[in-house]
């Protein structure tokens, strides 16, 4: 018998590798990553892409800003202003995009994200 462990089948990942390749990730940059990712799925949800209404769901977009708001307010002090900054701003338009995609409006400071951003007017 052999001590070496089995190949990785194509149908098995390899979780050594993967867990070796995230571990060179600095936090910082997964957290971006997953705000990014958030900020792209939210634009889906909100019709602003070349599909436009094609994946349009406001429910889903709610959700999706909401939880973006709720990192970059958790993380905010983790990353630097460098990082923070465009976030903030991709954050605000897409909170400005929900009002404005929205047949009823919700009231200044009710709208996703903005129990942590504060009111967004638009």
């Amino acid at each position: 018998m052999s001590d070496t462990p089995p190949e990785p089948s194509p149908e098995t990942p390899d979780f050594d590798a993967m867990t070796r390749d995230i571990a060179e990730v600095p936090a910082v940059e997964v957290i971006v990553t997953v705000a990014v990712n958030l900020m792209s799925a939210a634009a889906v949800k909100l019709g602003l892409t070349e599909e436009g209404d094609a994946h349009k769901d406001l429910d889903e977009a709610r959700k999706l800003v909401h939880a973006l708001a709720g990192l970059l307010d958790a993380t905010a002090t983790e990353i630097s202003s460098f990082h923070a900054a465009p976030l903030r701003d991709g954050l605000k338009s897409l909170q400005l995009a929900f009002r404005e995609a929205s047949l009823m409006p919700d009231e200044p400071g009710q709208g996703p994200g903005e129990k942590y951003t504060g009111a967004i007017y638009g």
